[in-house]
């Protein structure tokens, strides 16, 4: 395998079958596309800008060894950002607070292990918050630990404290541990879905193709989308199966909700529409961009690793590394990129897809309804909406994000940030 991935260092490809766009064409009004409706967030500071001339701006650094998610609880006006180490820290006004919110590294004797930087791809991964966070004080986040010898991917229910709102209790539940037998593609995004169950994209192992085939054993964790019910549980575990899971009557494990996921590093949900946008990240050939409507989610098969993107492992020259779990590629089961970028000649193209959000706040209404995403090393800025007809309007641009990102996701009022694995934390801004 030529390199492992990281959105904080590597492993991918990338092509671009869409030619890319002017900037400047006119973009008309999505049928049945919903207005901005300002009452769902709170007032920005200044007056909506027109435009749609991405930009980013410094509010500051959380970390030398890295940043991976900035994010917040509904209705909450603070900005919690994920450390690779495995410290939560929280922005107030843009101003850093000098205490982590919680600190779960082994500097603080805490389980995470990982966040070295020079590409690691271990350590504190992915952070949600509950829907009902306000009430309940309910957070989960992803993590790598090692117990026993093993190294595991971990899942833990935390709780804020009942005294400070800026601090966490410092002693977690265990919700889903599962072993892996390599140190990269851990996946690890986490997020609420609108029908309030909790989703985790996983990867499927590491090792390179996919050796142990994961991805499409859908008694497998790894190389999924996961779907769990963490308020009615069953006995003896910290999560119930909801009961349209594919595999929640058997065939499978029930957690499982899709499969054929490589290294599905960053991932969100449409918060007006519920679709879901996946950006897995390809080994040699495709950086990929996945977007299903609600009703193509459940039991949806992304391909790896009888495919790379939309290329065949059985048919190209290096097999996807290991030989593909099937003597053909067939088409009907599979569901395949809405974008798909290649490395490019003398590995200039995309490396590690990075998908971002789709920007459903109040101050830049021309970027409403646009997803914004990039990749960890050509960083081009580039902007996409499904439209009624399920193609994808993408349109290019030569702006650049600031070096080494990691991830584009919003707050509570739908605002979007930038975290880079030099531990830096930008605003997204728009404009004429």
């Amino acid at each position: 395998m030529r390199r492992f991935l990281f959105v904080l260092c590597v492993a991918a490809c990338g092509d671009n079958s869409n030619k890319p766009r002017d900037a400047d064409i006119s973009e008309p009004e999505m049928p049945g596309e919903a207005s901005v409706d300002a009452s769902l967030y709170p007032e920005c500071a200044t007056p909506p800008v027109s435009g749609t001339t991405i930009s980013f701006r410094e509010i500051g650094r959380v970390a030398i060894t890295g940043a991976v998610l900035a994010t917040a609880p509904p209705g909450d006006d603070r900005l919690f950002v994920v450390e690779q180490q495995g410290r939560i820290r929280i922005f107030k006004n843009e101003q850093l607070q000098p205490t982590p919110f919680l600190d779960l590294s082994t500097d603080n004797g805490g389980p995470v292990i990982g966040g070295e930087g020079g590409g690691d791809e271990k350590g504190m991964l992915g952070l949600a918050f509950h829907p009902n966070y306000a009430t309940n004080g309910f957070f989960f986040v992803y993590y790598t630990s090692s117990r026993g010898g093993n190294f595991q991917d971990i899942v833990v229910r935390c709780q804020v404290s009942a005294t400070d709102p800026d601090l966490a209790s410092p002693t977690c539940v265990d919700v889903l541990v599962y072993r892996d037998p390599y140190t990269n593609h851990q996946g690890g995004m986490l997020e609420f879905g609108p029908d309030g169950y909790l989703y985790l994209g996983t990867g499927d192992g590491g090792g390179g193709g996919d050796p142990f085939g994961y991805a499409q054993d859908p008694m497998a964790l790894h190389g999924k989308m996961l779907r769990l019910d963490v308020d009615n549980k069953l006995p003896g575990k910290e999560y119930g199966i909801p009961a349209d899971n594919p595999y929640a009557s058997g065939g499978g494990a029930p957690e499982v909700y899709m499969r054929g996921l490589r290294n599905p590093w960053r991932w969100s949900f449409d918060r007006a529409t519920g679709d879901m946008w996946i950006g897995d990240v390809g080994q040699q050939l495709v950086e990929e961009l996945d977007v299903l409507r609600p009703a193509q989610q459940n039991g949806a098969n992304l391909g790896w690793s009888v495919y790379e993107g939309n290329e065949c492992c059985e048919t190209t020259p290096y097999r996807c590394v290991t030989p593909a779990p099937a003597a053909n590629c067939p088409t009907a089961s599979f569901t395949f990129p809405k974008d798909s970028r290649h490395p490019g000649p003398n590995e200039t193209g995309w490396r590690a897809i990075i998908a971002g959000v789709t920007y459903r706040g109040s101050c830049y209404p021309d970027l409403y309804g646009w997803h914004i995403y990039t990749d960890w090393f050509q960083r081009d800025v580039i902007r996409a909406r499904l439209l009624p007809n399920d193609d994808l309007e993408i349109i290019d641009s030569t702006i650049k994000v600031p070096g080494n990102p990691s991830s584009i996701h919003n707050d509570a009022r739908g605002e979007l940030y930038l975290t880079n694995t030099d531990g830096y934390v930008y605003k997204v801004e728009a404009g004429p």
